[in-house]
């Protein structure tokens, strides 16, 4: 290791030579002072040798490791771990500075610990990223300082490693909890009372509180002498097909990450829902052409394969070919269906141009439509306008957040469902249509 490279002063020691220096022009003046600045001199040059000698007498006084997950986790916290061992024989005091992938842009990165003689830390701090794709990190700097404190030695730890950035897989395993136990209330989904009996017989079971008295089997309660209820489950098998509008609507980014990127993230968990809840998942992508079709299926490995593809879907500034998607859709999906389109239309005008495909695809199978309300004009629409601009600015955004809502109107009138969500709520939003329209029996 190149010693004069691995050789960092501390703020003490700038401190400790200043007022040398101080000393050292005061003297000019003041001669007294010259024989106290000698003094402090010498004393900074032998505490340094000594501090020299205490860091580098040990080839390896440092060992650091970086662990770091297969894969992160896009848009959610990732936990990265640093684990630090000290070979010193005196305590010291450590900066690390890891070098973390460029998509997060820390240019400020900086931890700090002290670790006994002997012992060994680990130190944690998460990572966010904002979009899929390959995150590389680069070395892992140590720089330990003795309990003198005048310098410090660099150790730099090789460990470029590549990570990538799937969807949310911890979002999508958190709703599979929910969904596994039946609790997905607690997650925010809405609690939705089924109409009438449109299931299959599962089972009879004992009685438990909140169950609904109308499933009460008189004939099993009185052979058991308990009450018992019959167990209904939702009807299986049917298909669930996610369909990403990957053009160039989907660019505009929400807190850091694009549309797509949340439409990607609710693809996942929807789909994983779906399949637990015995139905068929598939997923669609397209933008100026068709890009993936990966068949509805309720297979084990399932989720496997629409992980991979969502990975490695990203967007352009292509207008999307509804066209192209209503003909394969016809092609290739023959039984009836629910389509879940996750697109965005900023204008009227912009949904009529696709309405007529939207229409077609509405006849033959259950059509949900998602687009994104623009939470940026919120702020703009609470202001006051008190000048000619603020105005006109304001004006503009009522303008387009009634345009939204005159999307929603127009696509009800046709008999296609649609939900104005939020980027962050899309997911919820999404998972709660499904149940809903799977608990009216229309799927």
């Amino acid at each position: 290791m190149n010693i004069l490279r691995s050789l960092y002063l501390l703020p003490r020691l700038f401190i400790i030579i200043g007022a040398t220096i101080f000393l050292f022009v005061l003297s000019h003046f003041m001669p007294i002072f010259f024989a106290a600045a000698k003094i402090c001199f010498f004393t900074i040059i032998l505490l340094m040798l000594l501090d020299f000698l205490l860091l580098y007498r040990m080839g390896g006084g440092i060992r650091a490791k970086r662990q770091t997950p297969e894969k992160l986790s896009n848009g959610d916290a990732n936990p990265i771990k640093i684990l630090i061992e000290n070979f010193y024989r005196f305590p010291v005091k450590i900066r690390i500075i890891d070098e973390l992938p460029f998509q997060l842009q820390v240019r400020d990165f900086l931890l700090r610990t002290h670790l006994k003689s002997g012992s060994k830390k680990i130190l944690n701090y998460n990572i966010r990223p904002l979009q899929r794709g390959e995150y590389h990190f680069g070395s892992l700097n140590i720089y330990p300082a003795s309990p003198i404190g005048l310098i410090s030695r660099k150790f730099k730890f090789d460990q470029n490693v590549m990570v990538p950035a799937y969807p949310s897989f911890i979002q999508m395993r958190k709703y599979e909890l929910f969904t596994i136990s039946n609790r997905l209330t607690e997650a925010g989904i809405k609690k939705i009372r089924k109409i009438g009996h449109m299931l299959e017989f599962d089972q009879i079971r004992k009685y438990i509180s909140g169950d609904d008295y109308r499933t009460i089997n008189w004939k099993a309660t009185a052979r058991k002498a308990d009450l018992m209820v019959n167990q209904y489950q939702d009807e299986k098998s049917q298909q669930v097909y996610c369909v990403i509008d990957m053009g160039r609507v989907m660019k505009m980014p929400f807190e850091g990450m694009s549309l797509l990127d949340y439409a990607v993230n609710a693809a996942l968990a929807l789909s994983n829902v779906s399949i637990n809840k015995q139905d068929k998942a598939g997923i669609i992508t397209f933008s100026n052409k068709i890009e993936t079709v990966l068949a509805a299926e309720r297979k084990y490995s399932q989720m496997f394969k629409i992980l991979e593809v969502l990975y490695n879907q990203s967007t352009d500034f292509l207008e999307s070919n509804y066209e192209q998607l209503y003909a394969v859709i016809a092609r290739k999906i023959k039984q009836r269906s629910m389509i879940v389109i996750f697109t965005n239309f900023e204008t009227l005008s912009a949904l009529r141009r696709q309405l007529k495909y939207l229409r077609n695809i509405a006849r033959r199978h259950l059509l949900v439509t998602i687009f994104f309300e623009n939470t940026e004009l919120k702020q703009t629409l609470s202001d006051t306008a008190l000048t000619t601009e603020q105005i006109y600015i304001k004006t503009i955004a009522e303008k387009f957040a009634y345009e939204k809502k005159q999307i929603v109107k127009e696509l009800e009138r046709y008999g296609i469902n649609s939900i104005l969500s939020a980027p962050q709520a899309l997911t919820i939003n999404a998972i709660n249509k499904y149940l809903e329209l799977k608990a009216r029996g229309l799927i």
